[in-house]
């Protein structure tokens, strides 16, 4: 199909007179068409009402229909597969593997949710039978079932061009729990972003249901996610972003004349701590397990461990020299877009200068010029320093780390009470060593949202077990989860029935 360079509203490709913008292919700098338009307050507008007036009549569709539509979603993403995976290349740079891995993903997402909400047992209900005998006070017949919000905003992420984007985990879950969604696409892949787009549409027009339960405003602007954040009818955020990107639209949110929950997940260094046994015992498996992990994706993952903490001595230096090697046979990797290489290349430039902080390993800014490639960094610093500068502990997105030498295990323990909320937290211990083990995660619990034992945080498996989320700074509500049929729950909330006649009832109380 060919790309218009234009949103979808309501089911319909819209043009806007904004201002015109184009992606690019992060691998040599080609400009791509076609050019696309930024969206305005007026598609805003259109889009939200659009979804608000279709809202009842999604919400109230049977469950096994709902489940229809995500598959039929699924579907048509795998009918667009090849033109989807290579216009994604073109934009990100990502491998061809990685993003056919990724359009799985995104399948089997949509998939899971349409099985999750088939029998209604997702809606937790609960009946408290009446007790009008009861003394000194009868009790009424009450029962709770949970509703969909109403209409949800999606803010696509930029390093899963599928699986976090228009048709991605957010989108699947809120249309899962019968809500409408308003995508607001990524400005560096707005071509995959409208591919998906039209992919959704189609299994809308296949279905047969209302087509203003989905719309696309594509642009880059602040202003674009403002109006669409400020405007009346909508109702929650779903975002998976940087900090300064999500904070910005929490803090919109909460300034609304009626503030709604904004669901932000923004990054994390997901620490890693090898206890002194399991060091001795496997030194060369971990250097190279964490080589691989701190460069997968060239880094751009959220859960990328961009923290080690590690007692010093011997037993270190042979890991630091391992780990220094791994990383010198690899290559440069293109990053996303040029947005994100400035970044990586200006956080690493701030984290080497800080007092006490040693560069191991080349750093991208010095070694690869031009073009949005990268290469891998690692540094090194002291317990003591780490618990005196809060610099250290902030992300640097892309392939750097920073291995902390602690002095004693109580200073690693200090290191662990000074971390601010993660994602995960890793620890690596020999089998002799559970008492310490178990008196890190004690501390890291209070941390991280997924506690990792003897393994690496890259890859976050979908499924009802997942919980990707974490205290703040990690997300804006440490209660909840992006990925996983848990998700669900952001996009519901309880009601509770009392003294009801059946006739009246959601069918599920009945």
């Amino acid at each position: 199909m060919d790309l218009t360079g234009s949103s979808i509203v309501a089911g319909q490709v819209r043009k806007t007179a904004g201002a015109e913008f184009y992606s690019y292919n992060p691998s040599n700098g080609e400009r791509l068409q076609p050019a696309f338009k930024e969206a305005g307050a007026d598609l805003v507008d259109l889009a939200v009402t659009a979804a608000e007036r279709d809202f009842v009549a999604f919400r109230q569709l049977p469950h096994s229909r709902r489940a229809l539509f995500l598959e039929a979603v699924a579907e048509q993403l795998r009918v667009i597969e090849d033109q989807l995976v290579g216009r994604a290349n073109a934009e990100t740079g990502l491998p061809q593997a990685r993003l056919q891995g990724e359009l799985t993903r995104s399948v089997n997402q949509l998939l899971m949710f349409a099985d999750f909400i088939r029998d209604g047992a997702f809606l937790q209900t609960q009946v408290t039978p009446a007790l009008p005998d009861r003394q000194p006070l009868s009790r009424p017949d009450l029962r709770r079932t949970e509703v969909p919000i109403g209409p949800v905003a999606v803010f696509g992420a930029s390093n899963f061009p599928l699986a976090f984007s228009v048709a991605g985990g957010d989108t699947a879950a809120a249309f899962a729990a019968g809500c409408p969604v308003i995508v607001k696409g990524h400005p560096a892949h707005p071509g995959t972003c409208e591919l998906v787009g039209r992919a959704i549409v189609a299994a809308l027009e296949q279905c047969g249901l209302p087509r203003g339960i989905f719309s696309l405003l594509q642009g880059g602007s602040h202003q674009l996610g403002a109006e669409l954040v400020t405007h009346p009818l909508l109702r929650a955020v779903a975002f998976t972003g940087s900090y300064a990107g999500g904070k910005a639209l929490f803090d919109i949110a909460a300034q609304r004349l009626e503030p709604i929950p904004v669901f932000a997940e923004m990054g994390s260094v997901n620490p890693v701590f090898l206890l002194p046994q399991a060091l001795i015992e496997g030194s060369d498996s971990l250097a190279s397990g964490y080589a691989e992990s701190v460069t997968l994706g060239v880094g751009q993952f959220c859960t990328n461990p961009g923290l080690l903490f590690a007692p010093e001595g011997p037993e270190l230096e042979r890991f630091v020299s391992a780990v220094v090697e791994h990383l010198g046979n690899l290559g440069a990797g293109v990053m996303l877009h040029a947005g994100i290489k400035q970044n990586y290349h200006s956080a690493l430039e701030t984290l080497t200068v800080q007092p006490g902080v040693e560069r191991l390993s080349v750093s991208a800014a010095s070694s690869v010029a031009g073009g949005c490639l990268a290469t891998p960094a690692l540094l090194r610093t002291t317990g003591e320093r780490f618990l005196a500068n809060p610099l250290i502990a902030e992300e640097v997105f892309g392939p750097a780390a920073v291995i902390v030498a602690c002095s004693s295990r109580q200073q690693q323990l200090q290191c662990a009470e000074r971390l601010r909320g993660q994602l995960t937290a890793t620890v690596h211990a020999a089998a002799a060593e559970a008492a310490p083990c178990q008196e890190l995660f004690s501390i890291l619990e209070r941390k991280a949202g997924r506690l990792i034992y003897n393994g690496f945080p890259t890859g976050v498996e979908v499924c009802p077990a997942m919980i990707h989320g974490g205290p703040f700074p990690a997300t804006t509500d440490s209660r909840t989860t992006s990925v996983g049929t848990e998700a669900i729950r952001r996009f519901l909330r309880p009601v509770c029935w009392q003294n009801a006649p059946p006739e009246i009832l959601p069918p599920e109380l009945r």
